[in-house]
Parts: C-alpha cells; structure tokens; sequence
C-alpha cells in the first residue's frame, strides 16, 4: 500500500508522515516546494513537487498511490484542485479539513461517478462527530434532531499557523457561526435551538453559541434528521475573530508535543427522535493535531484497503461508527452513547 501526502511538510503534514512511517506504511511526500519537502521524513522517501494550479503535475504527484491525504489548507481556498488531481490518478482521498463550507462544496461538486472515494474532514472534530452522532440517532430513530456540541481546552497549547491561515479564510463562516441544516437546506443567519449544554465535568449547564462546525455539512448526509446545528462553548468565539495575518506570522509553526498533550476536546451529540426520545453521544480525547493524524492515517488506509462505494462520503457513509471509534481508544479517545 502507498498513500501520498499533499502538504507533507506543513505542521500537520509532518505529524501525518510521522505517523504513516510509524505505522511502515510507504509513503509519497508531495508539496509545492523542493527545498522543504527535503526537510520532513527519510532521507530516502520519495519526494513529487506540484502545485495546486498545476493539475497534470498533481496527478503524476498522486500516480501509483492508492489514497492521498491533504493537508494543505486553507481548504477553502485548494482543496477542490487536489481532489480534482486525485480522482484522476484513480486515487481515494482524505483531508484534514474543518472548514464547513469547504465540506458542502465538496459533496456539491463530486458525485458517484468518481470511480474513487472521498472523505473530507478526517480530523479531530468532524470524523468523531459524525461517527458519534450516527450512533446517538440510531437510538432514537426516526431522529427529529440533532446538535452537534464542542468543548475545547487548549491549555499551554496555541493553535497552529495553518489552523489559523484556514480561520482566517473562514473568518466570516466562524464568526457568525456558519450554516444549520433545516428541513433539507442549509441556511446561514438562522439562530440556533440549543443556548446552554451540559459537557462531560461541568454538572450545570453552560452558555453555547452557533459555531461552525463541520458536522451540520456532513450529518445531514445519512441522517434524516429535519434540523441539524452546531454550537460550541462560547469562550471560543472571539479567539477565532482576533485572528490576523500580523498575528499568525508572530506565532511558531504550531505547538510542541509537551504543549500538544494539553489540550482536550469534547463532543456532544444530542439526538432528539419524532416520538420525543433523546440520547447522547460523547466523545473525549487530547492532543487535537496528534489525534487528527492518527484519524487521517486510518482513514486513508480503510479507503485503500477496503474500499466503500465511490463518490463523497461522510465519515459515517464510509466507515463502520463504533469499528473506528474503538480503533481509536489506544489513542486516548474515548466515546459513549445513552438513551434517556
């Protein structure tokens, strides 16, 4: 098996070829320049520069592997020419992507007749939360609604200078809390049912806000569900409002491993069924950049190794939910569902 990486030698590109070396999977690094693709991996991996305006480079870049994983964003504004180059390699396709609207527009532009499967958003936050809330709809099904919840404790830890390049290029998608998902269309400027939220270690409720999570693109594609939106605690909000150019060029790549191991996320699933019942889904786990490496790598490999029906497909339409959340456990992640 030969996966190719796009972006290898970003700060989660690099953490995704770690983790293909860790794993002896081979490995092609692909990137935009020569001289910093020479600086992430072995000294005798294989090395394709190509750029994202190039396409027949990028195909012969991807040629002769079976899965490629992007991590070049912002999304928003390179992912679609990757995918384009991938599909005509004949290779399946992961991103490390969370930028909603980048999500919705890669189901709108890429049906079944690919002949190769994509999944973006194979990262911390929307693969887990699309898992883990197909399984919370599955015990109240037919589901009426779901809300898709983050909590995010950074610690020590900043965000990355590509995170904050994509939050940059989504500023107005984050900052008025992007799309819910209502009555089978999605619409921005419609407010969100949910206000407040019980996470997993706070007993009272906390106040929540609409948040532009990639769940409300992905959920809606195997569940049913009449309204679909995502909040997040509302500390989080103007960290991704302050950002600037000036801002992102004063930080470090991205955090160290030390600072990585202090952060931890949550997500809350609330599924509402047409009869009234309710359950939960949680999900639990740390070092976001560490995990979303783990989750691509898998990803990756699953589409190479076993194939599901082409065309883009959310995480839950390509994998087995509660198969993947339990790949997960030796990674510190940890995941329950309950009905009441």
């Amino acid at each position: 098996m030969k996966i190719a990486v796009y972006g290898a030698y970003g700060y989660q590109g690099n953490l995704v070829v770690a983790e293909l070396s860790r794993r002896g999977i081979d490995t092609v690094l692909v990137g935009r320049n020569v001289a910093r693709l020479q600086s992430v991996g072995t000294p005798d991996a294989e090395r394709r520069v190509a750029d994202t305006d190039d396409h027949d480079g990028l195909v012969a870049a991807f040629r002769g592997a079976e899965a490629v994983i992007n991590c070049a964003g912002p999304f928003t504004v390179s992912g679609i020419p990757v995918i384009h180059a991938a599909v005509a390699a004949g290779c399946h396709y992961v991103d490390t992507s969370g930028e909603q609207l980048y999500l919705k527009q890669v189901f709108d532009t890429f049906s079944s007749d690919t002949g190769v499967t994509i999944v973006p958003g194979a990262n911390d936050d929307c693969l887990p939360g699309d898992l883990i809330a197909a399984l919370a709809a599955a015990r109240v099904a037919p589901v009426e609604e779901v809300v898709i919840a983050l909590d995010l404790t950074r610690g020590t830890s900043t965000p990355s200078r590509g995170t904050l390049r994509s939050a940059l290029a989504n500023l107005e998608s984050f900052t008025t809390g992007g799309e819910v998902y209502d009555g089978g269309q999605w619409r921005p400027g419609v407010p969100v049912r949910r206000t407040s939220m019980i996470f997993p270690g706070s007993p009272e409720p906390v106040p929540v806000v609409k948040f532009a999570l990639p769940g409300v693109a992905t959920a809606p594609r195997h569940l049913p569900a009449n309204w679909v939106e995502g909040v997040a605690r509302a500390e989080l909000v103007p960290a991704f409002s302050s950002v600037t150019p000036d801002l992102i060029d004063s930080l470090p790549e991205g955090p160290t491993a030390e600072h990585r191991r202090t952060t931890k996320f949550v997500i809350v699933v609330h599924a509402l069924g047409t009869d009234g019942r309710r359950a939960r889904g949680v999900v639990e786990g740390t070092d976001t950049y560490g995990t979303t490496a783990v989750i691509a790598v898998e990803a990756a490999r699953r589409l190479a190794a076993d194939p599901p029906r082409p065309g883009a497909l959310a995480p839950a339409q390509a994998y087995d939910p509660t198969d993947f959340l339990n790949f997960l456990a030796p990674h510190a992640v940890t995941w329950t569902v309950e009905q009441f």
